[in-house]
């Protein structure tokens, strides 16, 4: 093998893996490659979920508030509770008194 020959083998190796790297590029590039149909249908679905977040914090925002409200009327009712029951218990010493009361001025007869 004289040194032209040694050259164009040389020559020839490195053009078929040039051509190996072009080939490997295009195939990746090909297989990558984004159409413009996906990116709307990306973008749509980005815009959708963009609005659903939006809802579910108005949502948890709303919930919040409602569980404030609700917290707030059940110590109210809860406090109603309580000043009917000292009512109440007292009402009951009341009439136990005037009962007996009743009761002594009867036996006393």
């Amino acid at each position: 093998m004289n040194r032209l020959e040694f050259i164009i083998t040389i020559a020839i190796i490195l053009f078929v893996a040039f051509a190996l790297g072009w080939l490997a590029h295009w195939l990746v590039t090909r297989f990558n490659q984004v159409s413009s149909a996906d990116l709307g249908e990306m973008e749509n679905l980005a815009r959708a979920l963009h609005d659903a977040e939006e809802t579910r914090d108005q949502a948890i925002a709303y919930l919040q508030q409602r569980e404030g409200e609700l917290t707030n009327q059940l110590s109210q009712t809860e406090a109603e509770l309580r000043a009917a029951m000292e009512g109440l218990r007292e009402a009951r010493t009341e009439s136990e008194e005037l009962r007996n009361y009743v009761e002594s001025i009867n036996v006393g007869n």
